[in-house]
């Protein structure tokens, strides 16, 4: 049974690291590891899933979000 491109279309999210973590709490500092961030202008592709969307919103503040 051949299932359809649709089922397996998958959202995804772009964020790119924009602040610092210096002198934030540690667990945001941890989150943007997390994340696969550690630079000013890294970016990474992540799925479009609630857990990696819960620690966007964690650091929103440091972050740029591209949704696609």
């Amino acid at each position: 049974m051949v299932k359809k491109q649709a089922e397996h279309k998958q959202e995804f999210v772009i964020v790119t690291q924009i602040g610092s973590p210096i002198g934030r709490e540690d667990t945001q500092r941890k989150t943007l590891i997390g994340l696969g961030l550690n630079k000013i202008g890294r970016s990474r592709k992540l799925a479009n899933i609630p857990d990696i969307m819960g620690m966007v919103t964690k650091v929103k503040h440091l972050l740029k979000v591209e949704y696609s």
